[in-house]
């Protein structure tokens, strides 16, 4: 049995701030970051309201004809994939679900809410578990998705963030892969702390062998499986577990980035962008609901809600019950209340 810690993040200090959109308000703020950081030790996962872009023009867009190439490639197969769906054995089907929970699980109770915000804590076997589920989806190692996942939520919606959702909807979901990153990204994810990444030797050797990882735990795996166990066809084995899977999980991955950022209410924070999104949620196994997610970083949930929409929650429950994981970081109802009504839109009270 595993029980959840609560922390507060009010210090009581009445401060006056500029928020992203150069509106002054006065409220009763975080000011204290080790409060903010919930207790974690960490702060490189809270905004920094001190960073100011670089005035002039912005550096020139530099394509990435690989990344373009692939990724077109990748899409294009994706749809054949859907083609097949009719053709393929129900235990095909099934099989390529379970490699997108697996791979899914990877990124958001792995790389996301376990190793970029140290929500809670994982044993040996369940950060294994994890990290081949991050290969299996195959969105960079488990280190460089942190990295980057911290330099978004440090420089939100900046030139230092690398997926800023206010160059459009299309940059945010993907095509911030297909041009270089802006140097700002480059120059703030190298001052960053990382040390706790780097004393994980799970994450450093994945990230050793992540090549060999992602071709084997990504594509010939869920090809072979169907191939070998119940007979299906290779090329069917290969579309829909491997191509149309990998499709799916990205996607379902730049939605947060994207949709999460653009569409939805603000209850916890009317002055950042990101917004409450279930429907989003419910692709992304509870990544959705990141307007509450960009103000208390450090829960282990990303929501005030549990359960609900949210089958990473569940799952991160479910092995702090076996044993594998423990020392969950939650938010207590009383100061989610408060920061509604500091600064939330409003759209609480109509439930």
């Amino acid at each position: 049995y595993c029980l959840s810690k609560e922390f507060s993040s009010t210090v009581g200090t009445v401060t006056s701030r500029v928020t992203r959109n150069g509106d002054a308000i006065m409220e009763k703020d975080f000011i204290n970051h080790e409060d903010l950081a919930g207790g974690r030790g960490m702060v490189d996962d809270i905004f920094d309201e001190t960073y100011r872009e670089k005035e002039g023009p912005r550096p020139p867009l530099r394509y990435v004809w690989r990344n373009i190439i692939l990724m077109s490639l990748l899409h294009i197969g994706a749809i054949f994939g859907l083609v097949l769906i009719p053709s393929a054995k129900i235990q095909t089907l099934a099989w390529a679900v379970l490699c997108f929970i697996w791979s899914a699980l990877g990124i958001t109770a792995g790389s996301h809410r376990l190793w970029s915000h140290r929500s809670y804590k994982a044993t040996l076997p369940l950060r294994i578990f994890l990290t081949i589920g991050n290969s299996i989806a195959f969105q960079n190692d488990v280190y460089e998705w942190a990295r980057d996942h911290r330099v978004h939520h440090k420089f939100s919606e900046t030139d230092a963030d690398p997926h800023n959702a206010k160059r459009g909807f299309f940059f945010s979901h993907i095509g911030w892969l297909l041009v270089r990153k802006h140097p700002d990204v480059i120059e703030k994810g190298q001052k960053l702390d990382l040390s706790d990444l780097k004393a994980d030797k799970v994450v450093m050797f994945q990230r050793r062998c992540y090549k060999p990882s992602v071709v084997l735990l990504c594509f010939t795996l869920p090809t072979l499986v169907p191939w070998y166990f119940w007979d299906e066809s290779i090329i069917i084995s290969f579309f829909i577990p491997a191509i149309l899977r990998y499709a799916v999980g990205l996607n379902a991955t730049w939605l947060v980035n994207s949709a999460a950022h653009m569409f939805g209410n603000r209850p916890y924070d009317q002055y950042i962008n990101p917004r409450e999104n279930p429907l989003v949620s419910l692709g992304a196994l509870g990544e959705g609901f990141h307007n509450y997610h960009h103000t208390f970083p450090y829960d282990y949930s990303a929501s005030e809600y549990g359960w609900r929409f949210n089958f990473t929650t569940a799952f991160i429950d479910l092995m702090c019950l076996l044993g594998l994981a423990s020392d969950r970081k939650t938010v207590s109802k009383e100061v989610i209340l408060a920061r509604k009504m500091r600064t939330g839109d409003g759209s609480h009270k109509s439930g």
